[in-house]
């Protein structure tokens, strides 16, 4: 069975993941980690839960959620993988850094592999996730939907009670709710939905209740 560990990291308090098997392997999500303290927190706690990073993956490339890929590459050994699409708002965020005026912002290093919709990563002794295409917050958005544990790892697509803001480069109001009503609300109304900011949901909770979707 793998756990999923959240962590709120940078100004913006963007959800960063660590998705692990007791004791075992680890794939770390969207690694937010924008100070000292915060990247001694998500070092800490993989230590002390005697885990072993095997991949680093971004849901997209907005720059609150890439802060720390260059510090968990150099810290692991480990390469980026994102969507191809996402590559050019990958390479703006040393740009929109200033154009928000967030300082000492380390810039990420480019990919080493892409993913694509219906991939499957595979890490430990039996846990599997599956790429969900998901773009519309972003133009080429991936989710992680692990079928035997019933969560998906959402980004920013769908929050509690809303959805991803659209207004950002590359966003699409209708792309993103075509998304959510064809790859995340048919995984089932107990699936868990991890986001990237805020307190996790349920599929089932955002179909009664977010506005967005009815």
């Amino acid at each position: 069975m793998s756990v999923v560990a959240e962590f709120s990291f940078n100004p913006f308090q963007e959800n960063t993941y660590v998705i692990y098997e007791e004791k075992g392997e680890c794939i770390i999500v969207d690694p937010g980690c924008y100070t000292q303290s915060e990247r001694e927190q998500l070092t800490d706690f993989i230590e002390h839960a005697e885990l072993t990073p095997v991949r680093l993956i971004n849901t997209h490339c907005h720059l609150d959620h890439v802060f720390g890929n260059k510090f968990v590459m150099d810290k692991y050994g480990l390469g980026l993988e994102i969507h191809e699409g996402e590559l050019p708002v990958l390479e703006a965020v040393p740009r929109v850094s200033e154009m928000y005026g967030i300082p000492n912002v380390v810039p990420s290093p480019s990919p080493t592999g892409f993913l694509k919709e219906n991939d499957l990563i595979s890490f430990g002794k039996s846990t599997v996730l599956k790429v969900l295409f998901t773009p519309g917050h972003s133009p080429a958005s991936i989710s992680f939907y692990n079928e035997k544990d019933r969560y998906v790892i959402a980004g920013d697509v769908l929050f509690q009670g809303s959805i991803g803001r659209t207004d950002l480069p590359g966003g699409d109001f209708n792309t993103l709710i075509q998304s959510i009503k064809t790859q995340i609300l048919p995984l089932g109304d107990e699936v868990r939905v991890y986001s990237g900011h805020g307190p996790s949901t349920t599929v089932g909770d955002e179909k009664k209740m977010n506005s967005f979707l009815q």
